[in-house]
């Protein structure tokens, strides 16, 4: 990540010059060797009724940097306020929302919760003040497990031999299932990668246990020529091993939000 640098008065009095003389705000930045957005920003946020002064423009930058929240350890008083917060069953965030209006203390709402689970471990009760009782939120994006994708004993299509990708042999399929309206039912289908051959059976729920026993039923009567299996994340096909075992075939699982055969 590229830092950034406060300007200082100097070039401010470079940029007041410049724009005096009619250069254009892409010049400017060339000039000084910045972004434009830089220079963009600068007029923008430090220009009086007068236009832009660098004089003005630097006492304004330095005032709402003075007023700025400061971002800060959580000790002492701020602790002690925060716990009051908590007792009184505001979340944390908005407490961390209330302190940078309020306190112009800047405190997110992932720092306020360690107190919180650190008077747990020590047997306190703040975390019941929480909304979720102390059952901490596991996002749904966090290492790709909460949701589709969790299933066990996966094996990634990265694993899956690359001649699957070049589909110069028969025998490479991959499994889909489409629901039916209102949820009424469900479509189990199978499609060979390369001469698009599919199989398909309408199944009464998508649970995992059926899902199974459809894809052995279809494939079966090709069981010479099923090599490897690609299926999505969802949970219905969780038993992922008893189908390789019935099968004697690879089975493989896409990598969590990610569409089947993006490559073709």
């Amino acid at each position: 990540m590229t830092s950034y640098n406060q300007l200082t008065y100097g070039v401010r009095c470079q940029i007041y010059a410049l724009k005096k003389t009619g250069m254009s705000q892409n010049k400017i930045a060339r000039q000084r060797r910045v972004n434009q957005s830089t220079i963009s920003r600068e007029l923008l946020r430090n220009s009086g009724q007068r236009g832009y002064r660098y004089k003005q423009a630097h006492d304004m930058a330095i005032a709402r940097r003075l007023n700025a929240p400061k971002a800060l350890k959580m000790t002492g008083s701020t602790k002690h306020l925060i716990e009051e917060k908590i007792r009184e069953d505001w979340s944390p965030e908005q407490i961390s929302g209330w302190l940078t209006r309020e306190k112009k203390l800047q405190v997110s709402h992932q720092t306020i919760y360690e107190p919180i689970w650190a008077d747990k471990r020590c047997g306190g009760l703040l975390f019941q003040h929480l909304r979720r009782k102390g059952k901490a939120y596991t996002p749904r994006n966090k290492d790709k497990q909460a949701g589709r994708g969790c299933i066990k004993n996966r094996v990634s299509i990265d694993e899956r031999p690359s001649t699957v990708d070049e589909k110069t042999q028969i025998g490479d399929w991959e499994i889909d299932l489409v629901i039916g309206a209102k949820h009424s039912g469900a479509l189990l289908t199978i499609v060979e990668r390369k001469l698009s051959f599919t199989v398909s059976k309408q199944i009464n729920d998508k649970s995992a246990k059926t899902v199974t026993a459809a894809t052995i039923e279809l494939l079966t009567p090709y069981k010479d020529v099923v090599f490897t299996i690609t299926a999505d994340n969802g949970k219905e096909f969780a038993y992922h091993e008893q189908v390789s075992q019935a099968l004697k075939c690879g089975y493989y699982c896409a990598d969590p939000y990610c569409f089947l055969g993006k490559e073709d």
